[in-house]
């Protein structure tokens, strides 16, 4: 269904206010698959308040998140034609683990490729803590088919090159999913039915209810952390990357990372891409090859 560009630009996102607490820390990080092994010490911070809190990076993609707002009526977007093809995070601050933040969203861009063709709509989210100051940029692309024909623009706005994956990955992770890995997601505040309802899976395309992309980038960027910066959270200041295939709950992500920031995910039982055009950077350590 062709999108109305003129509907979507007066619909108001909503700012959010969010209260975190050491139990939203905790819930993130068992929301995208940390403490499987509740015995790994270096996890236990994470998904343990009493031994921390502390803040996975990636929580930033759901604090004080304005949920799934193009769901509703007056966005004029059908909802179930809607899919997240790409995301930016970049972190100016440490992600709070306690305390008041919120969010501000705003469309940016809206791009047509043609009639019967999708449409692309760009939306920034800035997030502060209770001091004003904001800790996190987020930049979103979503992708919704059959959306185009509305005589809008037909490119998008450009954007920075990133380094290519050449060769052998440096390093590679892999990260298993749950079979509720996606209901349990949710719950940090994207409700889209798209992830929990299987007769709605159905009628956009798929077997069965797909992972959230943010659940999907969370796991990637835990990966990342794992692997190149032992959790040591404060080093990462910026991720983004496309997402190239659905994860099904269950699946095992694995990222392989590039010593240049590059990085991509596959998951194994389908030997397929789902993630591609990563790119992540770090602040320097002595010793590092990213920076």
């Amino acid at each position: 269904m062709t999108i109305d560009p003129q509907k979507l630009l007066n619909f108001r996102i909503p700012a959010v206010r969010q209260t975190v607490t050491p139990r939203d820390a905790a819930f993130y990080a068992l929301s995208i698959g940390m403490g499987r092994d509740p015995t790994d010490l270096a996890q236990l911070p994470f998904v343990d308040p009493l031994r921390g809190p502390v803040a996975m990076p990636g929580m930033a993609l759901v604090l004080a998140s304005p949920g799934f707002w193009l769901g509703h009526p007056d966005s004029g977007v059908d909802p179930v034609s809607v899919l997240h093809a790409g995301q930016s995070m970049v972190l100016l601050g440490p992600v709070p683990a306690t305390g008041e933040v919120e969010s501000t969203t705003r469309v940016t861009h809206i791009v047509d490729k043609g009639v019967g063709k999708a449409a692309l709509i760009f939306t920034e989210t800035n997030i502060r803590d209770d001091c004003g100051t904001c800790f996190a940029c987020l930049e979103r692309t979503i992708f919704i088919r059959g959306g185009g024909g509305f005589g809008g623009e037909g490119e998008a706005p450009r954007s920075s090159p990133v380094p290519v994956a050449e060769g052998n990955a440096a390093l590679v992770i892999d990260l298993t999913t749950g079979p509720e890995q996606a209901l349990i997601y949710r719950l940090n505040g994207d409700l889209n039915p798209l992830h929990s309802d299987p007769a709605i899976a159905a009628r956009a395309g798929y077997r069965m209810p797909i992972l959230h992309g943010l659940g999907t980038m969370g796991i990637i960027v835990h990966a990342i952390l794992r692997g190149r910066l032992g959790y040591q959270t404060e080093r990462l200041r910026a991720v983004q990357l496309r997402f190239a295939a659905p994860v099904f709950p269950g699946e095992t992500i694995r990222t392989e990372i590039w010593n240049n920031g590059a990085f991509r995910a596959s998951v194994l039982e389908r030997d397929v891409i789902v993630a591609d055009q990563g790119f992540f950077t770090i602040s320097p350590d002595e010793g590092d090859a990213v920076s």
